[in-house]
């Protein structure tokens, strides 16, 4: 048993953690990390489903590392206090369930889309793609909210930090891809287009008739191409890069694959520049960041390079016969695309080492 409740004596010194929506591809994900993370004791595993289930009994690859039970939320042992709780789950969870967690004095880092946006209105436009209602219950904790990409608002996610947005999984692809470009004006903020492919994880663990084996196997479509929700992350940070609004195409496709996203990035370049130009520029604006890897056009790089890892792989390609920047960003969608980004978050909220925990190779082959 590694780093639960139950190691008697060290819960004081320890990082106290509850796990809403523990149940979940999201929930199971961070749990993972948070066994091998050597500041964190694991206090409460919360769900609406399999109450009183054994998450090893879920999830038997955790048989002897974390044997805790699912508790239900309104029960007092889903009450306890801790210092953090991450909140994997779906949309209008957290904002109801943050307020009372702040108040017991817990940091809360929210998955959804609940906490990704500072205004009513901007959140407003985000609820209007996934279909849910514009009103969002804890409207006065939106301007302190954070949005959770570290590369980008590391200063920001401090111990005073109460509440972050995780990001979107396809938006970190695009926007850690596109972030160097947009800023040093090496691409035209008109005309970027993100064309994006994830595996099925992607949409979590539900029954869904679309990703039923014989559905899905052998089969590749695009989605939501009235709009996807990602979009509005996208355009706001890049925008903030640019220092003006912007918008952008964006294809999402799903593969007959486990987990991983590639997100192939289009920008018109604004003059006449060489590949190892560009290459260099990204290599100057992510300067020691520890999860980003730079490659140049010949890199023979894939999903599986990132595979159970936080890392960003970038592959740099100028088409100088059509003067575009090509970038093909990978990520492990279930690890920089959700949980390992929420752990490098909870890390910097408590003043620690940002890759704590999160040192890991990927998996080959």
């Amino acid at each position: 048993m590694a780093n639960t409740a139950e190691q008697l004596g060290k819960e004081e010194i320890m990082i106290k953690v509850k796990v809403v929506g523990a149940g979940g591809y999201g929930g199971v994900g961070i749990i993972e990390l948070l066994l091998e993370h050597p500041e964190t004791v694991i206090s409460a595993l919360v769900d609406v489903e399999n109450v009183g289930v054994s998450i090893a009994e879920l999830y038997p690859h955790l048989d002897g590392f974390c044997d805790l039970t699912l508790l239900d939320p309104a029960s007092a042992d889903a009450q306890q206090q801790v210092d953090v709780v991450f909140m994997a789950t779906p949309d209008k969870v957290g904002m109801k369930l943050a307020p009372m967690e702040i108040e017991k004095g817990a940091k809360v880092i929210d998955y959804s889309g609940d906490f990704r946006f500072n205004s009513e209105s901007a959140y407003a436009d985000y609820a209007s793609r996934i279909g849910k209602s514009f009103d969002h219950a804890s409207p006065r904790l939106l301007k302190d909210a954070v949005y959770g990409i570290p590369e980008l608002h590391r200063r920001e996610i401090s111990p005073e930090t109460k509440v972050v947005g995780n990001p979107g999984c396809f938006a970190v692809g695009c926007i850690l891809g596109l972030a160097p470009a947009v800023k040093s004006g090496l691409v035209k903020p008109e005309g970027i287009i993100c064309d994006c492919k994830t595996g099925v994880s992607g949409a979590g663990k539900k029954v869904n008739p679309e990703f039923h084996y014989p559905a899905r196997y052998d089969n590749m479509n695009a989605y939501r191409l009235a709009g996807h929700q990602h979009v509005c992350e996208i355009e706001r940070e890049l925008g903030l890069l640019a220092g003006s609004e912007l918008q952008v195409t964006f294809t999402a496709q799903v593969l007959p694959v486990c987990r991983g996203i590639m997100s192939t990035l289009y920008g018109e370049l604004t003059r006449a520049t060489s590949e190892k130009e560009v290459l260099q520029a990204y290599q100057n604006f992510y300067r020691d960041e520890p999860f980003i890897r730079l490659y140049d056009s010949s890199a023979r790089i894939g999903s599986m390079h990132v595979r159970g890892t936080n890392a960003c792989a970038l592959v740099i390609s100028v088409d100088r016969r059509t003067r575009r920047l090509r970038v093909v960003s990978y990520i492990d969608n279930l690890m920089k695309g959700q949980a390992g980004s929420a752990l490098q978050n909870m890390n910097l909220l408590f003043g620690l080492p940002e890759t704590l925990g999160l040192k890991r190779t990927g998996r080959y082959p």
